[in-house]
């Protein structure tokens, strides 16, 4: 059975107008739009289309009157960006999310599954040597089982 979710890591660079190159092995994947979120521990989603309805779907359908989820809603939606890769597979991440993701030129775009994040090289060299240890001796209650 094959794995059609999103692995690996890829470093392209950012040009100074805020382009990115997608991985060429995801580019097929990507071609209908892509969803750019503001993800957590300020990195970048992308989603495809599909992906994007099944991660924000509580988000969208949330009750209109739970003050923490409409927080959630409003800051997650007002901060979603709908693009197409252009034909060199490039997307533009506009200022805002680059403020927020702290990204330079140097960036690594990081298959997870269901979603990719783009994240600052340095940011993310420092959070992939904080998540060694708990990932060369998990817990056994952890996500792995043998």
């Amino acid at each position: 059975m094959a794995y059609n979710g999103f692995l690996g890591t890829f470093t392209p660079r950012m040009d100074d107008k805020g382009r990115v190159t997608l991985p060429a092995r995801y580019r097929e994947a990507f071609a209908p739009g892509i969803m750019l979120v503001r993800g957590q521990d300020h990195c970048l989603f992308l989603f495809t289309p599909e992906g994007f309805e099944d991660f924000a779907e509580e988000a969208i359908n949330a009750s209109v009157t739970d003050e923490r989820a409409r927080g959630f809603q409003r800051y997650m939606l007002s901060n979603t960006d709908d693009q197409r890769p252009d034909t060199q597979g490039r997307i533009s991440i506009p200022a805002r999310m680059r403020e927020y993701a702290g990204l330079t030129k140097d960036v690594v775009i990081a298959g997870v599954g269901k979603r990719m994040e783009v994240w600052d090289a340095a940011e993310w060299a420092r959070y992939e040597a904080a998540q060694e240890a708990g990932y060369a001796s998990p817990a056994k209650d952890l996500l792995i089982q043998t």
